[in-house]
Order: C-alpha cells, then structure tokens, then sequence
C-alpha cells in the first residue's frame, strides 16, 4: 500500500477555502468536494499529494472574480 500525505501547499489551501467561507458566510463543503489532487512520488515510499495545475489555475481565477465584483469594505479607526 502506497502512503499518500498532503503537501503543505493543499494545506494551506485547505485554511483558505475554509477562510472563504467564513467571509462569503457558505458552507465549504462544496469548495472541499472540488478539490483536484495529483501524486507524485517523494523519498521512500511516500508520494505527496499536490493540487492539479489546472484546478489551481482555475480556482485562483474565481478569487479573482469574487474580489473584482465586491470591494473590500474598510472601516476607519477614529483616534
């Protein structure tokens, strides 16, 4: 049996779709079930898993959409 991990790159993208969801106030679990992985070999009998480049690209793509369509709202501190 091949032992699989996560690269820290998916883990990191994991705490960002979950960041997602609390700002837009949605369940990730469609964000999560999206999610395109690709093995590839590391030291030993490990592989790693990383996201497809395709899916990555495409994903940053939509951060992009979801931040062009809805500025940011600052609120100033008054002193």
């Amino acid at each position: 049996m091949t032992k699989l991990k996560l690269d820290d790159s998916v883990i990191a993208h994991i705490v960002k779709l979950v960041q997602l969801g609390f700002l837009q106030g949605l369940d990730v679990v469609d964000y999560f079930r999206r999610i395109e992985l690709v093995a590839e070999e590391t030291e030993g009998n490990t592989s790693s898993l990383f996201l497809s480049k395709e899916y990555s690209e495409k994903h940053e793509k939509e951060i992009q959409q979801l931040l062009d369509q809805k500025p940011v709202e600052t609120e100033t501190l008054e002193e």
